[in-house]
């Protein structure tokens, strides 16, 4: 028979995350959140995990949440267990991934007392959070209990982030009962008020007349509705289409590769081809490059769209449209018309151009981390998930067309190294497909309490790429003008080998060209045990080849 906690709060807690539709919960263990352990782990409706390490755990729920496009919940105890959930609260604030924090606390008389265990909690996110909900353990002050927990899963749901619900709980925590309180069902209206036609005539108007515009797009969930619209759009000559690898989307006529494109661009290029409207979507933009050129070479009009927020990337933002882009051209294409330009086709030529020099390069390509990424980007199996860590691997992977069946994703939100093997892993277990995670050796070894984990599929691959260190580090000038280079790039001796040992995974080597391919082979296939190849590149000459491509692009 299921127990269920005893404790009327724990009860309250339980029976609004289910009525809010709460399906999967990432719990840590520890004894104050004992009562709410309990209680989602018999829960019927509810997949409960179980992560020791809380760092881990909060990225794996983050992973989860970002492949369901639903709230999932952490709960853990209090302490400095909650503080380990930081990373992630901030990554889901950034990337408007929707996580609900549940925190176990002492009740308040014991806080500041000298009480084991204990930390000042309560708002406890606040620069980062929608939400927070700091409840009281006081029977009498049930409403008050409600009101803040709807108010908390409200904001998680219609805003699209994190939340936090902190949980003050008394002794006794293991007092059982065979009953759980239900709270019926809630659901909020989740539908857009289009724009009033008149107010969007105006910026028809700029568009209809103007011959040079661009859409970026930045990290963006798979859409096909929003796909079907950029292929009527592309067919503007008037209209360039830029995207990252984490957008996916995909076109022919889009530039799908941005540095590789604009890089060798000097000032006096890029201010001819720079567009009268640039026209932003989706999240955060890897490409300093393109960010150096737009606020460098500001367009006439920047307007943004997106339901939530505008980010003045370009210190030039005109319009907010804060609807989604696909309401938004659903309405926008009955008033524009196609304006007669070559600017798509003299960037199109520009493409070709720098493809041909790409091709050229690659094909005599010394041994690399950009041969590695070649060979590794092509090797990836039609239709997979692809989830990249962050630093040189995100933009190595910019560099390259990617497989248009893929679905790619990256925390982009804070560009941190600290969790992307856990999300990979969280992502893996929503994801039908095959999860292949491709990291460098820092963000790799930093999270390496990820494969602390009993949940990872056996069809989980890792594509670990060891150049000894941070090697985007040699790359950028200024460390290595510093005398502090090893402070920057953290060199290192270790491998994955002894903890794919320890925890269960199978795992080969590869030092070069032919090894890489060789062990690729088979390496998508069926098996036992989840995979890990390590590829061991050379640290002292990475920087001079990925420098030797940029200036070949030049010629």
């Amino acid at each position: 028979m299921p127990q269920y906690p005893k404790n009327n709060l724990a009860q309250l807690v339980i029976a609004t995350s289910s009525a809010h539709a709460i399906e999967h919960v990432v719990i840590s263990p520890g004894s104050r959140n004992a009562p709410l352990t309990i209680g989602f782990y018999n829960h019927s409706a509810i997949k409960s995990y179980s992560i020791v390490d809380e760092r881990c755990a909060a990225f794996f729920a983050l992973g989860l949440a970002q492949q369901l496009q639903k709230p999932v919940a952490l709960v853990c105890t209090s302490g400095s267990a909650l503080l380990n959930y930081y990373p992630a609260v901030a990554e889901a604030f950034y990337s408007d991934i929707p996580l609900v924090v549940i925190s176990a606390d002492r009740p308040s008389h014991l806080i500041d007392v000298g009480d084991g265990q204990t930390i000042r909690q309560e708002n406890v996110y606040e620069n980062h959070i929608l939400f927070s909900a700091n409840l009281t353990a006081n029977d009498n002050l049930e409403q008050q209990n409600i009101s803040l927990l709807k108010k908390a899963f409200k904001n998680c749901i219609q805003k699209k982030g994190p939340v936090h619900i902190n949980v003050p709980f008394d002794e006794p925590l293991y007092e059982f009962t065979d009953e759980l309180n239900e709270i019926k069902k809630v659901t909020y209206d989740m539908s857009e008020v289009p724009i009033d036609v008149d107010k969007l005539q105006m910026y028809v108007d700029i568009w209809n007349a103007s011959t040079k515009k661009m859409v970026l797009i930045g990290a963006n969930y798979p859409d096909e509705l929003l796909q079907i619209q950029l292929n009527k759009l592309i067919k503007d000559e008037s209209v360039i289409i830029f995207t990252e690898t984490t957008s996916n989307v995909y076109n022919a006529k889009f530039i799908n590769s941005i540095d590789k494109t604009i890089f060798p661009l000097t000032d006096a290029q890029f201010s001819e081809l720079k567009p009268e409207i640039l026209v932003t979507i989706g999240g955060m933009i890897v490409s300093k490059k393109i960010k150096q050129l737009l606020r460098k070479h500001q367009p006439t009009h920047h307007w943004h769209i997106d339901a939530k927020k505008a980010y003045n990337t370009y210190f030039c933002l005109g319009k907010h449209f804060d609807i989604s882009p696909q309401l938004f051209f659903s309405q926008f294409f009955f008033l524009t018309k196609e304006k007669k330009s070559n600017y798509q086709q003299l960037w199109l030529n520009l493409k070709e151009k720098r493809t041909e020099k790409y091709h050229n390069y690659l094909k005599n390509c010394a041994y690399s981390d950009l041969k590695v990424f070649e060979t590794v980007l092509a090797s990836i199996p039609q239709n997979s998930q692809l989830q990249l860590s962050n630093s040189s691997t995100i933009r190595y992977s910019q560099l390259f067309d990617i497989n248009d069946t893929l679905s790619v994703y990256c925390n982009r939100g804070t560009s941190g190294i600290d969790g992307s093997t856990s999300t990979a892993i969280g992502a893996s277990q929503i994801n039908k497909n095959q999860t292949v995670f491709i990291t460098g050796d820092i963000s790799f070894f930093y999270d390496s309490n990820a494969l602390w984990n009993k949940y990872i599929k056996n069809d989980f691959r890792i594509i670990l790429i060891n150049n000894n260190g941070g090697g985007i580090f040699k790359f950028i000038p200024g460390p290595k003008k510093s005398n502090a280079l090893a402070y920057f790039e953290t060199p290192h001796d270790l491998t994955a080998k002894q903890l794919c040992e320890m925890f269960g995974f199978e795992y080969t080597a590869a030092s070069n060209n032919s090894e890489v391919e060789e062990v690729l082979q088979d390496f998508y296939q069926k098996s036992e045990k989840p995979k890990l190849v390590e590829i061991f590149t050379p640290s002292d000459t990475n920087d001079i080849i990925l420098k030797a491509y940029f200036e070949a692009l030049k010629e």
